[in-house]
């Protein structure tokens, strides 16, 4: 059963696996969502306390932004997926001694799909 141990306790998944979780149900949807509902959608039996908390501290990121014109108490993602993604990318880049070493070792892990969409944007000039 996923999400337990061999003994049948549920698996401590850390903080960032929770908002990963968290972050996937709000993109699974096109309306905010609230606490309670997002508690539905995540598999794991995971406590309303312990959703809440994970959405605090999203918020406190600038990960998730409250719907202040619907239903109150209810959450929406600032960014989606691709972009938050991007983001992360970059800022990878950025710490990193040499960004071109990095991009280097990141191309030559690319899927055959993920290599022509790389060429094509590039030569698309989309970039």
């Amino acid at each position: 059963m996923a999400g337990t141990d061999t003994h049948g306790r549920a698996e401590r998944r850390s903080a960032g696996e929770l908002e990963s979780e968290v972050l996937a149900a709000l993109w699974a949807t096109e309306r905010p969502l609230t606490p309670a509902e997002i508690q539905a959608e995540i598999d794991g039996g995971l406590a309303y306390n312990t959703v809440h908390t994970i959405l605090k501290r999203l918020y406190d990121k600038g990960l998730v932004l409250r719907d202040a014109d619907g239903r109150r108490g209810a959450y929406r993602p600032a960014k989606n997926a691709a972009e938050l993604t991007a983001e992360a990318m970059h800022e990878a880049l950025d710490r990193g001694p040499d960004p071109i070493a990095a991009l280097q070792q990141f191309v030559t892990g690319l899927s055959a799909e993920e290599e022509r969409a790389l060429r094509d944007l590039l030569g698309g000039g989309a970039v």
